[in-house]
């Protein structure tokens, strides 16, 4: 992507093995496509990538800055840093949380978020998305069913919704998979906090570092 330069001095904490790197004008303005030169460049402007009326939003939805989570259910660092994530949000009190379901890990995280993007339809999303990122155990069809069952979703609604909005579902999903591919990123979790491109997991004090240096970019 054009714009994007090394940041590796900007959490001295982090792990080596993570880098942040400028994400072009993501908080002020359209986002510089890495597809451009493609003719694609309508991939990553600032209203698919923080604004898709379709994407679920945790959080405060009227924060002053946005981290955008690409996330997958079957995820072991997904899962394991869930909890320190929404607490820093919590925390702060001014962060919206985009929540990109992205799943690359096989068939079943597919049948996974299709079926968290159908719980959205009876405003069941968030509901699902804690009963399946809360346990520790890789995730089966059945799995699923038995954990969103006992998370008060309606599952005979939520059949009929995967059948009425499957295409819906399915298109979201093909964009979020090209965005996190404009973006470069490799895998889960993935975040865009701010300006900033994060491909990697960050400690809860990482993240609050992070979020204060994307407020400062925002404003410069």
């Amino acid at each position: 992507m054009a714009g994007f330069r090394n940041k590796k001095d900007l959490v001295p904490t982090r792990r080596a093995a993570l880098t942040l790197i400028g994400a072009g004008a993501l908080a002020t303005g359209a986002i510089t496509s890495a597809l451009a030169a493609a003719g694609e460049d309508e991939v990553l402007t600032e209203t698919r990538v923080l604004r898709d009326p379709d994407t679920p939003v945790a959080g405060n939805p009227d924060g002053n800055i946005s981290i955008v989570e690409w996330s997958d259910y079957n995820c072991p660092y997904c899962r394991k840093l869930e909890p320190e994530l929404r607490q820093v949000v919590q925390d702060d009190g001014k962060v919206r949380l985009v929540m990109k379901d992205w799943p690359i890990l096989g068939p079943v995280s597919v049948t996974a978020a299709r079926i968290a993007l159908a719980a959205k339809y009876q405003d069941k999303y968030h509901k699902a998305h804690d009963a399946m990122m809360g346990v520790s155990s890789r995730l089966t069809e059945p799995r699923i069913n038995e954990l969103l069952a006992a998370a008060g979703v309606d599952m005979d609604r939520l059949k009929r919704d995967l059948t009425d909005h499957g295409s819906d579902i399915d298109a979201l999903l093909k964009r979020n998979n090209e965005q996190a591919e404009a973006f470069g990123f490799r895998g889960t979790p993935s975040f865009i906090v701010g300006k900033y491109r994060v491909p990697g997991v960050l400690s809860m004090n990482e993240f609050e570092q992070v979020i204060a240096d994307a407020r400062k970019a925002k404003m410069n």
